[in-house]
């Protein structure tokens, strides 16, 4: 059965409450994988992985919801960033007495397990020098992180160029919402949002089951004031967020990139042009999905389960 999506609260910002889901007890004879879910997904994002006994039986496997999205809220401030989500995961992770893992995300989630990378490097590198539990007997394998129907530019003119959307048009919708601060108690992501994300995410050929299920979870996350101002900020970190093109060079772990060639938000020319830039990791492997969408898992879930546990070298 699958484990319920939990909170536990970390220091981050002066106090953060994370909501993630985790597929059972850290077992330490194997990888962590911790992942990160789309543009206003939630960790249910990943309930495929979770229901795999492939997967299962080989990792342990973590969600955890990023900030602005899900269970996951900043207890003292509106503002954060993909930074702060970084942060706050490393300090879950902390919580959770986690020393090895590799990071996953899929699209935003690449972002953040990108940024995580580079704030904690000997982490994602399965050794945390500082922890008691070294005295364990972990022996070193292979190490990285993995990104699927992502960008690692800003939203700019040359990603554009590339093939990719605009993404602070696409989103301008929400960030505008700031505009407004009276409360609004009633507010609700209407169906036409709902539909436009599982379009963009899923493909057009989305079946109805799918789309009801995200359609109630959207609605449910972001109902009502708190629920307005939590997917403004997520809207304006996505729209706003800062490029990673300068800083890959120090990323030094394997590097598994994932790309779908009907991506109608990030192109494969994007990826082919960011590949390149993780000069100093120590394997890059970029895999065209043919025929595979913004959120790869649903057109192309065997080949991802496949090609994760061959990166992971088991």
């Amino acid at each position: 059965m699958t484990e319920p999506i939990r909170t536990l609260t970390v220091p981050h910002l002066g106090g953060i409450e994370v909501g993630f889901r985790m597929s059972s007890e850290v077992n330490r004879d194997k990888p962590t994988l911790v992942m990160f879910n789309p543009f206003t997904t939630t960790a249910d994002y990943y309930l495929p992985e979770f229901k795999s006994k492939k997967l299962t039986e080989s990792l342990n496997l973590l969600a955890i919801e990023p900030l602005g999205h899900g269970k996951t809220t900043a207890l003292k401030t509106e503002n954060f960033t993909y930074w702060d989500s970084a942060i706050m995961s490393l300090q879950l992770l902390e919580a959770l007495e986690i020393d090895r893992f590799f990071a996953l995300g899929t699209s935003q989630g690449g972002w953040i397990a990108a940024r995580m990378t580079l704030l904690a490097p000997d982490k994602v590198n399965i050794f945390h020098r500082k922890s008691t539990l070294l005295a364990v007997n972990f022996s070193p394998q292979a190490k990285g992180m993995i990104i699927l129907g992502t960008s690692m530019d800003s939203e700019s003119p040359k990603s554009r160029e590339l093939g990719c959307w605009n993404g602070a048009e696409a989103c301008s919708g929400l960030t505008t919402l700031a505009e407004n601060l009276q409360p609004v108690d009633d507010f609700e992501p209407g169906q036409d949002y709902c539909d436009f994300l599982m379009e963009v995410g899923f493909g057009k050929a989305i079946d109805e089951e799918t789309r009801d299920f995200w359609s109630r979870k959207i609605k449910a996350t972001y109902r009502g004031n708190e629920g307005k101002k939590k997917i403004c900020m997520a809207a304006v970190n996505l729209a706003g967020r800062d490029g990673l093109h300068e800083r890959l060079p120090y990323i030094t772990c394997p590097v598994l990139w994932m790309q779908g060639s009907s991506d109608v938000v990030y192109s494969v020319a994007q990826a082919q042009e960011d590949i390149k830039r993780f000069k100093n990791s120590t394997s890059t492997k970029l895999v065209v999905c043919e025929g595979g969408v913004h959120f790869l898992g649903r057109t192309h879930g065997q080949e991802l389960q496949e090609q994760l546990l061959e990166f992971i070298k088991l």
